[in-house]
């Protein structure tokens, strides 16, 4: 088992990622299970997977687990799902010194973690992510966030959790293409800061897809470490670091939105397109050599990911794409900042960037 410190100030916490950690809940959990009733919010999805052997596990440990099952999917983070939760959590007597168990994906930890945020100013919670993609970055970190009509993730908190456990046997449960869409996120880490761990990757990615817990392990590990670190300095997103992590969410926000947050795009698969996008984006500025550009799309085509937005079919033009990034809470002044790369390895934040320009390249990304 790997244990990942996360030092954020006034809320230090750990990330644990290794196999057996659900089976094992109640000694994971230590003392922060104060009380007997043991509240757990969790999907359809998931539930039927791990219910039993959370259940099992908090009971065999002599706690009372109180499950609040949600519909899957990013209809349950929204307005209603939030007062749905933050309701029951109220009829559970849920205290500010308890904690909140969220398992599931990144919908259902977002969504526990802003209503344990806002339940009587902030109470706790455990992040039991069983999807790569929450594994690697929605459980860490402490954005909690639900989605309004005007976009996504536009409301919300932030409030880091007390323990993140990344069990990689909950891993073994996912659909090929949700291990690819939260493989997209590792791959990223690689992108932004890390040269040498997208040239891992690139060596490595099938293994990881493919189930190899060892290779699962170090990538779910050294991608945390990253966020990590970039948390641990702007956690507020306040400086400019932190910004670094939504490399390719940009465009990917668009396209999302673009396609309604609808199943046929998952939030992974939206980001590898949105990545190609800021790397072509880039190349076209002059910023970075076309060729590392390309070496990212092939790098994400062989994990099973699209990397061409043309592949999406959209009817809509690149200003249709570009004005959904209006919404984007990112906007500063009036302006957005865009994550772009100087190479593999070396992302930063531009604040130059002309939206009419980023249309127009778009439109010729539409008919690649």
């Amino acid at each position: 088992m790997a244990v990942i410190p996360v030092n954020v100030a006034g809320r230090p916490y750990e990330v644990r990622v290794g196999s057996g950690l659900l089976a094992d809940l109640p000694a994971q959990c230590g003392d922060r299970l104060r009380k007997k009733r043991v509240p757990i919010v969790t999907d359809v999805n998931v539930a039927a997977h791990w219910r039993e052997i959370v259940d099992g596990a908090l009971r065999g440990g002599g706690f009372d687990p109180q499950w609040l099952v949600l519909n899957p999917g990013e209809g349950s983070k929204s307005w209603a799902g939030l007062e749905r939760v933050v309701e029951w959590l109220l009829a559970e007597e849920v205290e500010r010194g308890d904690h909140v168990l969220a398992l599931g994906g990144g919908v259902i930890g977002d969504l526990t973690g802003f209503a344990a945020s806002v339940l009587k100013r902030g109470c706790h919670f455990i992040q039991l992510p069983t999807t790569l993609l929450a594994q690697v970055d929605s459980s860490v970190g402490g954005k909690t966030a639900i989605n309004s009509p005007a976009g996504k993730n536009l409301v919300g908190a932030f409030h880091q959790p007390s323990l993140v456990l990344a069990d990689l046997d909950a891993l073994g449960t996912l659909p090929h293409r949700e291990m690819g869409a939260g493989y997209a996120e590792v791959v990223k880490y690689g992108l932004l800061g890390d040269a040498a761990f997208f040239d891992w990757c690139e060596e490595n990615g099938a293994k990881v897809i493919a189930g190899d817990h060892a290779a699962q392990e170090y990538a779910v590990s050294r991608s945390v470490e990253a966020k990590a670190r970039i948390a641990e300095a702007d956690e507020r997103e306040t400086s400019g670091q932190r910004a670094l992590l939504n490399l390719g969410h940009t465009f990917g926000h668009a396209l999302e939105a673009e396609t309604g947050y609808s199943p046929d795009l998952l939030h992974g698969e939206a980001v590898a397109i949105g990545m190609v996008l800021a790397a072509r984006y880039s190349a076209r500025r002059g910023l970075m050599d076309g060729s590392d550009a390309e070496r990212a799309a092939r790098t994400l085509t062989a994990a099973g990911l699209r990397a061409e937005l043309s592949s999406l079919g959209l009817t809509c033009n690149g200003q249709a794409l570009a004005a959904h990034m209006l919404h984007d809470k990112k906007m500063d002044a009036g302006t957005l900042p865009f994550v772009l790369m100087r190479g593999i390895g070396d992302a930063f934040l531009a604040r130059d960037v002309d939206l009419a320009d980023v249309a127009a390249f778009l439109d010729a990304e539409l008919v690649r």
